[in-house]
């Protein structure tokens, strides 16, 4: 019995992130599971930021830095065996995004990174890790 057909990844490039997607791909290897790598760009973050307007290429330099991210990670899982492997950039509140993603698109298993945030900076900001493991339907992994 196949436990897990499609395994989404959480990806943002960070140490975390690297880990979950290590650990991601040993489970779509083991499950023999598509695995879908997700980075989501926070525009709202972006406009958060006090600058405004934001230069169009800062915009398309986050963006850049997202589909890079992706490529590398989407090519790691290739190399490591893993046929059927998608990367996409969502636009968005990562938790948001990556839970309106699994539900569009039949993800069995999300795997995210810790953030490791304070419990005071958990409060007030909310982890994405969090928020997925309070609101998701389906099991989180979340990686330390």
């Amino acid at each position: 019995m196949n436990m897990f057909k499609k395994i989404l990844v959480a990806y943002d490039g960070s140490d975390h992130a690297a880990r979950a997607l290590d650990i991601g791909i040993d489970l779509a290897k083991r499950y023999e599971a598509k695995l879908d790598i997700v980075e989501v760009v926070d525009t709202a973050a972006l406009l958060g930021m006090g600058v405004a307007p934001i230069p169009g290429e800062v915009i398309q330099q986050v963006y850049n830095k997202a589909k890079s991210d992706i490529d590398n990670a989407k090519a790691k899982a290739q190399n490591q065996g893993i046929k059927d492997v998608e990367g996409v950039v969502l636009e968005g509140d990562p938790a948001t995004a990556i839970l309106e993603y699994a539900g569009k698109n039949g993800v069995d298993l999300i795997v995210t990174g810790s953030r490791g945030l304070s419990t005071f900076k958990r409060i007030i900001l909310g982890s994405v890790s969090t928020k997925l493991v309070q609101e998701a339907k389906i099991p989180v992994l979340v990686v330390k």
